[in-house]
């Protein structure tokens, strides 16, 4: 018997601020909205998700375009800045002119709530029950904020920050210093990156990070953690791990 799987969705979609594309991705057509609003925060674009506005998604025979408008000095910087490449999901910094940017200073976060990591396994399990497209196709990345009270927001992408980009985008307007973010990947430069300029205090994931991550990490501030079968590893902390 031939046996046919359901596949992920993989589309290139276009960013693309006051008329003039920004970036082009390869992500999962869906959260669109949310998506440029993440995006916008965690690239630098604007400091707050309000300042996106007017947002509109269009779908084209080859893909898909997001729209949206913000204040005339962002667009400005922003051109400066210029990112206008196809990029491969997965990479998170795909067509930036300057090598500068991808190790670019995030600033900094306050410290990440005492004793949060003690909530961080169970925020992966309602994580992984929560991934509703991962269960229908494979393949998928998720992000997820919790906090003390459980996880609060989850979302789903074929790319990792894509995913927490969206997610991003879906806390416009929470108030994040009391959680932090667990995401199915491993923790790379440009999560760090994002997360600090969301504002996100901790960032903990399945996989161990890479030696740049976890230096920027302890530049900015941010607490970055590893759930391992046996611990939760803190690799910006002066413990080892937490049990």
């Amino acid at each position: 018997m031939k046996l046919v799987d359901a596949l992920p969705e993989e589309a290139p979609v276009a960013l693309v601020y006051n008329g003039s594309t920004a970036a082009v991705m390869m992500a999962s057509p869906f959260d669109l909205s949310e998506f440029l609003v993440g995006f916008s925060v965690s690239e630098g674009i604007v400091e707050d998700p309000s300042e996106v506005t007017e947002i509109t998604a269009i779908k084209h025979p080859h893909g898909y375009e997001v729209r949206g408008r913000i204040p005339d000095d962002r667009a400005s910087a922003m051109d400066a800045r210029r990112r206008a490449s196809v990029g491969p999901m997965g990479c998170g910094l795909c067509g930036i002119e300057s090598l500068d940017e991808a190790t670019a200073f995030p600033g900094t976060v306050a410290p990440m709530v005492a004793g949060l990591e003690t909530y961080a396994r169970s925020a992966l399990d309602a994580l992984n029950a929560g991934q509703k497209r991962r269960d229908q196709v494979g393949a998928m990345h998720a992000a997820g904020f919790f906090t003390a009270d459980g996880l609060i927001a989850l979302r789903e992408d074929v790319g990792r920050h894509n995913a927490l980009d969206k997610l991003i985008g879906a806390l416009a307007g929470t108030d994040v210093s009391g959680g932090a973010v667990i995401i199915t990947s491993r923790l790379s430069v440009d999560l760090v990156q994002k997360c600090v300029r969301a504002g996100i205090s901790g960032l903990f994931a399945l996989s161990s990070p890479t030696r740049a991550a976890v230096e920027l990490a302890r530049e900015t501030g941010l607490t970055l953690m590893v759930l391992r079968r046996e611990a939760v590893v803190a690799y910006t902390d002066e413990k080892e791990d937490c049990a």
